[in-house]
């Protein structure tokens, strides 16, 4: 049988079961457009980043 050479802390072990509940980085919404953006980013739809315009974007992309 395995014998345990020393004592797994509680924080061992709960920063080793962290690492599997991490889903990644959730979208927010943009507070100008309402536009699904990434926290921390410029919007791409608006540009829109802090509460001022940051980049230029033109409305007829599509």
């Amino acid at each position: 049988m395995a014998v345990q050479q020393s004592k797994v802390s509680k924080m061992r072990v709960r920063i080793r079961k962290a690492a599997n509940r991490y889903k990644g980085v959730a979208p927010t919404n943009c507070g100008n457009c309402g536009a699904p953006c990434l926290p921390h980013r410029v919007c791409k739809k608006c540009g829109m980043y802090g509460g001022r315009q940051v980049l230029n974007v033109s409305a007829d992309k599509e």
